[in-house]
């Protein structure tokens, strides 16, 4: 009943999800739209938004929801609004995350991020990949665990990048609350205002309806 009628492709998905249908720009207000309208405390959804921008500077992909509840829990914040706010990362910001928090987090441990070295970043990602997948096959066969590619990427992306995202994270999450508390909270001031006035027009409808009912 709620199925699409026409399946779609692989590599449809895969462009939605890099483009939106209605664009990038159209995506976002409508998280926005969602988001203003959570039936919470401005600050509690604001606390929720912290959490899902934050979320976003961590190296743990595939996890970011997760994370996201998590901390939206321990700050008492609104939760769908942290898994609205993770939509913060994108294939359009995660590249300039990456790299911030990545050179943040070398300079913090003392060593150099090498954004010219002899792997990209994918590549790094991709072999630690085919290490993991090796090595869980090599405890069936008699092929030999190589950990080479793990150890680096852990210590030349991972590492840094967890550490290195703290700030970042820190610091445009805050951005983000305190730009939504009072967005949020004017919104629904107006909104309250229109549901108010709303009530009040079916009410003044519904008493007109009555006296003629009583002239009659």
């Amino acid at each position: 009943m709620f199925k699409r009628r026409t399946k779609r492709s692989l590599l449809g998905s895969l462009s939605d999800a890099l483009y939106p249908r209605g664009g990038w720009k159209r995506a976002f207000s409508y998280v926005m739209h969602r988001i203003r309208r959570l039936p919470d405390t401005p600050e509690t959804i604001a606390r929720g938004i912290f959490a899902g921008v934050f979320t976003t500077f961590t190296p743990f992909y595939g996890l970011h929801f997760f994370i996201a509840i998590f901390l939206a829990k321990v700050m008492r914040g609104n939760i769908l609004a942290a898994l609205l706010a993770t939509f913060f990362g994108n294939p359009l910001t995660y590249v300039p995350i990456g790299i911030v928090s990545l050179k943040v987090g070398h300079f913090l441990l003392g060593s150099t991020f090498d954004e010219g070295s002899h792997r990209s970043l994918g590549g790094k990602f991709l072999d630690a990949g085919e290490d993991l997948k090796n090595n869980f096959l090599a405890i069936f066969t008699d092929r030999v665990a190589d950990w080479e590619n793990l150890s680096r990427f852990y210590h030349e992306v991972f590492l840094p990048y967890l550490v290195g995202g703290v700030i970042p994270g820190i610091i445009t999450a805050l951005i983000a609350y305190y730009l939504s508390v009072p967005i949020i909270r004017v919104y629904q001031k107006r909104r309250k205002g229109r549901i108010k006035a709303k009530l009040a027009e079916l009410r003044k409808k519904a008493s007109k309806k009555a006296d003629s009912a009583g002239d009659a």
